[in-house]
Formats: structure tokens, C-alpha cells, sequence
């Protein structure tokens, strides 16, 4: 049985202010954190959804900080009694030994923590101190028998830094490292990769992948343009029995993710402004099968895609196009594929 991702956004709180936040991108807005009653409707709601789809839920605990939220620790409770896994995608600030055996205990499989740059470059993101303070928490996350994930936002600005950064993760024994590309709100130049440029860049992490394949560090291709790169090189093939009426991999929006706001806002995805409705106002399933949702499935509108023969297996970013363009169906600007009219 598959599972349905949930990221849920339990709080806007957060102890930082990052340059590529959603929550802070408008400027100060008002925090929200969602109350423990709703927290316990939102579960609810979702364990039936997937009971329904014949799916097993899978949860992304993030916010903000969710480790902030006023109830943290019994909204994990919830997701402890159904015996659900989950993910909390957070901060190194509040981790101590004793904090991550509790998260172990309450069934925590893994602790996402970013690395967004080198020393200087990650704390003009983030904030001073955070660089040194996510590395110090990986040893204690991996302590306490929890993975430790690092996840790095790729842009102009830090591309360079990439390849000292897996150095970093692996030298510390991160369990798991992914990378996913800056979804800009405008064309802004100093972040921006061009096509090719992207191209190379894959290239030179693929030689590092490869040199550090056995050293025991999980490399998540989660840039879904990796399709792209590894079919060019011939180590990814199309299936011989692929049904052209089948979606078996790449972006999740509108698939398998949904992502549930402090405020019950459900967006198909969290990285560009895609509203598909409110989990207090209507069931989560209604949301998932109605028609704001499925305006992010019909495949045959990508401008680009609905082209390709990886169109079942690639469509690269549409969040990352959405940022420049305003289109979801807009082509993927990092990618380098010529396609034939």
C-alpha cells in the first residue's frame, strides 16, 4: 500500500527570518498556530481520507518551528496513538539530547534540518550562529536513533557551494542529503541558474554522488530535471509497457502531497501560492477530488512537457515555473531539453 504525504503546517512561529520563507515573504505577518481541537480534526479527517483511498497517511510536521507550537508534543500524540509516521522538518535551535530521545520515543523517523550555503552564505540566509548550530544538532539527532535529513535550497546564489556542502554532510555522517531549486516570486537575477548552467551543475554533484555512493549517505534526487539528466545518460529508461495514461513519477502536486496550513488553508503545494481550499470548512478528500485540485493534473496544458516522452516521469518543477511566470503549465526554466513543435 502507497502512502499520502500530508505537510502540515502547525505553526507560523519560527526562531528565523530566511530570505526564501513563504510565511515572511509578504513581510510581518500575523502568526497563526493552529489550535490542539483542529489538530485533532485535521488527523482525523486525513487517516479517513486515505482509509478511503486505500493509502497509508504519512505526515511532514514542519511550520515555522513546529516544535514551538504550544501543544507540539501532544499533537504528536496523535500521530503516536494511529502508529502514523512522520517527519518533523524544523530548526537545530531547541534539539537536546533529551528532546530528541522524546521525539524518538513518540515515533519521529526522521528530522529534516537545512544547510543553505557555506558558513557565511547560510547565516546571511538564515540567521548568525544557525550554520554551526545545524551542523552541532546532526550528531545528536542521529544519537538518539532518529535519521537526520539535510535539505539545501538551490539558487545563483550558493550553486558554487553545493559540492563542499556534501563534503560537509558526509564528513558528518548526515543519513540522508536532497536538494531542491529557489522558487523565486520574480526574475530575479542574482538567483537565477540558466538551463545549461543547471545542467553542469547536476553533472558535477552526479561525480560526487558517485564518489560517496558507498559511505553510507542517502543522495534524494528530488529535483525531478535529475529524470531529465539520467535519461540523457542512459540510466534511466522508459518502461517498455508505460500506459501514456499513467503518472508514475515526478511532481507530486495533485498526486500524492497535499499541504495543510496553521489556519486549515490546503494548498496542492507549499512552495508556490496554489490554494485548493480549508480542511474546517469541507472534508480533506473533497478538497483532493475537487476541481481547484484538479486543475494541477491536466498534464496535457504543460506548455513544454506534454511534448516530451518523460512527460509521465519528469515535468520538472511547475513550482519553480510558477515563480517566474505565473504559470503552473509554464516550461521549467532550468530545463535544457529542446523540444521539437
Amino acid at each position: 500500500m502507497e502512502y499520502f504525504a500530508f505537510q502540515w503546517h502547525i505553526t507560523d512561529c519560527c526562531d528565523q527570518r530566511c530570505e526564501h520563507c513563504y510565511i515572511f515573504s509578504e513581510g510581518h505577518p500575523k502568526l497563526v498556530e493552529m489550535s490542539f481541537p483542529k489538530a485533532r480534526q485535521v488527523v482525523t479527517d486525513c487517516v479517513e481520507m486515505c482509509r478511503r483511498m486505500n493509502r497509508l497517511p504519512y505526515f511532514y510536521i514542519t511550520g515555522g518551528d513546529p516544535i514551538l507550537h504550544s501543544r507540539f508534543w501532544d499533537i504528536l500524540a496523535l500521530l503516536r496513538e494511529r502508529d502514523i509516521p512522520f517527519t518533523i522538518l524544523g530548526n537545530p535551535f531547541h534539539l537536546t539530547d533529551e528532546v530528541c530521545a522524546r521525539l524518538k520515543e513518540y515515533g519521529c523517523d526522521k528530522y529534516q534540518l537545512s544547510i543553505d550555503g557555506l558558513r557565511d552564505t547560510h547565516d546571511a540566509i538564515r540567521k548568525p550562529g544557525s550554520f554551526d548550530t545545524t551542523i552541532e544538532k546532526i550528531a545528536v539527532i542521529r544519537k538518539a536513533g532518529i535519521r537526520c535529513a539535510i535539505m539545501t535550497t538551490v539558487s545563483g546564489t550558493n550553486i558554487r557551494e553545493i559540492p563542499e556542502i556534501i563534503d560537509l554532510v558526509v564528513a558528518h555522517k548526515v543519513d540522508i542529503f536532497a536538494f531542491g531549486r529557489y522558487c523565486p516570486t520574480s526574475f530575479e537575477k542574482s538567483t537565477h541558474i540558466e538551463p545549461l548552467e543547471y545542467r553542469d551543475f547536476l553533472e558535477r554533484i552526479w561525480q560526487k554522488f558517485e564518489q560517496y555512493k558507498d559511505c553510507g549517505t542517502t543522495f534524494n534526487l528530488k529535483d525531478h530535471l535529475w529524470t531529465l539528466f539520467l535519461y540523457e545518460k542512459g540510466l534511466f529508461q522508459i518502461p517498455d509497457a508505460t500506459d501514456v495514461d499513467t503518472v508514475y513519477d515526478g511532481c507530486h502536486c495533485g498526486d500524492c502531497h497535499m499541504t495543510i496550513l496553521p489556519t486549515g488553508g490546503v494548498m496542492a503545494c507549499r512552495r508556490f501560492e496554489s490554494p485548493v481550499g480549508n480542511v474546517f470548512k469541507e472534508h480533506i478528500l473533497d478538497i483532493y477530488n475537487g476541481e481547484k485540485m484538479d486543475a494541477y493534473r491536466q498534464f496535457e496544458r504543460f506548455k513544454k512537457c506534454s511534448r516530451c516522452e518523460l512527460l509521465r516521469f519528469c515535468r520538472g518543477c511547475p513550482a519553480v515555473a510558477y515563480g517566474y511566470t505565473h504559470d503552473f503549465y509554464a516550461p521549467d526554466p532550468q530545463c535544457w531539453k529542446e523540444i521539437n513543435l
